[in-house]
Formats: C-alpha cells, structure tokens, sequence
C-alpha cells in the first residue's frame, strides 16, 4: 500500500509542477507581447507622422543661383565708376533741394523762367551796353513812382492803397552766410598753403591748371559773360548727364584710365626728379 501511494503521490506532484511552470510561462509571455505590442505600435506610430519634406534640388539650386546673381549685379553696380568718384545721385550731388530741381529741369516752367531772366540781364548788360548802377537806380525810381502815385491817388480813385509788405533781414540768416564763407575762405586757403609747401605736387599741378584755364576764360570774355556761362553750363550739363549717364560714364572711365597711364609716365620721367618739401612734423 506504501508503494501504490507513493507513485500516486508523484503522480500528483508533477502536474501541480507543470501548472506553475505553465503560470510562469504565461506571465512572460504576457509581458513581452505587451513590449512587442508597445513597440510595434510605436514603430508605426513613427511610420504614420508626417516627416518634413526636404526641399527639391531644382529649388535649393534656383535659390542659390538666384542669391549668388543677385549678389553679382549689387557688387557690379557697386564697381561702376562715375565721373569724379561720385557715389550719390546727381540730385544729391548737386545739394538737393530747389536748386537741384531747378538745375534738373523737375519743373520746367521755374527752369525756363530763371533762364530766361539770366538771358535778358545778360542781354540787357552786355549786348546792349547797360550798367548795372543805372538799371539799379532806374528801376528804383521807376518802382517809387508808381508807389508814390498809387498811394496819394487811392483816396481820389477810391481804391485802396497798395500794400507794401516791410522787410527784414533776420539776423540769423547774415550770421549764417557770414560763418559759411568764413569758413570756406579759410580752408581755401588752408589748401593754397598746403599746395605751396610743395607736399602734393599733384594737386598743384590741378590748381596750376585750372588757373591757367579761367585766365584764358578771362581774357576770351568779362565777368559778366563768364557768370552767364557757368549759369547756362548748370542749367544744361547735369541734365543731360543724367539722361546719359552710364554712356558719359563709360567713355569718362577709358579717358580716366588714359590719363593715369599718362600721368604715370610723366611722374617716373619729370616729378619723381623734382626735390619735395619737408615732411609733415609728427605731433607727439
């Protein structure tokens, strides 16, 4: 009897023992089905979000080649050269303001009248040989008459007498223009005293020369008649020079570029030869 029950009591022990190893394998394979399952949904959680498009090739290369142009044209215009080094448009060149658009032509009519009026004194003064001290006078006795005639006749003609508006020279405006030309007069000659030390034989040679050619303007016409032609010169070059100016511009760099050649050779052949003044002294 002891030996029918021990069998039976292994027999009876072993499946307790695969129930349990069953249980265990169970709770495993629960747990990583639940980490395979986590997984695989956050990989096609992954799959299913919209990822960021890269931009095409043919955009990103017309992009750039559109920049790097654009940055080619900038620096082109930026190199062109212009008469005298200028690098403001003529209309800021010339002051801006009134004056500019009068010497531009913006409103022809103002333009055409100061022209106009420049034209007539000149005629007045230098064809038909009147001076300026009997225009003055006559015009004021001229104007005084007729004011004088105006006012005692408006209480017999019953109109009202004219109304002569009072003038004023504010005292800001003469101190103004007198601290301008004090100052231009001064650095006028600052540079003169500059040019004849002998420290920059180039802008003497300039100051030389532009001398020499207002003597020979001088001795071809009087004052008068070389105020009338830099009048006409301002009111007729800077607009046509701003109607063609990338063609002036063009013709003015090759004339440029000859000149420096030239001016080369003459420094090597004659200024390099010439003694210079003394150096500037070096302020401690």
């Amino acid at each position: 009897m002891a030996e029918q029950s021990q069998p039976h009591e292994e027999g009876g022990a072993s499946p307790k023992h695969e129930s349990l190893m069953e249980k265990l394998a169970d709770k495993l394979h629960v747990g990583g089905g639940g980490k395979g399952d986590s997984s695989s949904s956050s990989d096609s959680d992954n799959d299913e979000r919209p990822r960021p498009s890269a931009p095409p090739a043919d955009e990103v290369k017309q992009t750039s080649f559109s920049d790097s142009a654009a940055t080619a044209a900038a620096e082109a215009k930026a190199k062109v050269f212009r008469l005298f080094g200028r690098e403001q448009p003529i209309h800021k060149a010339l002051g801006g303001g009134k004056p500019a658009d009068v010497f531009l032509w913006r409103n022809r009519n103002i333009s055409a009248g100061v022209l106009g009026g420049a034209t007539a004194i000149w005629i007045l003064f230098e064809l038909l040989g009147y001076h300026l001290l009997t225009f003055v006078c006559h015009g004021l006795i001229f104007s005084l008459g007729v004011l004088f005639l105006w006012s005692n006749a408006s209480s017999f003609i019953h109109k009202a007498p004219p109304k002569i508006p009072e003038v004023i020279i504010p005292e800001d405006l003469v101190v103004n223009i007198a601290l301008s030309t004090r100052y231009e007069i001064n650095r006028a000659f600052a540079n003169l005293r500059q040019i004849a030390l002998g420290r920059d034989i180039k802008k003497f040679l300039m100051v030389i020369a532009g001398f020499w050619f207002l003597s020979v303007l001088g001795s071809c016409c009087n004052f008068l008649t070389l105020v009338y032609i830099v009048f006409v010169v301002l009111h007729t070059v800077p607009v046509l020079y701003e109607k063609y100016e990338d063609h002036i511009d063009s013709y003015g760099e090759k004339g440029w570029i000859e000149i420096k050649k030239q001016y080369a050779v003459f420094d090597e052949k004659v200024l390099s030869k010439v003694p210079r003044g003394p150096a500037k002294d070096k302020k401690h």
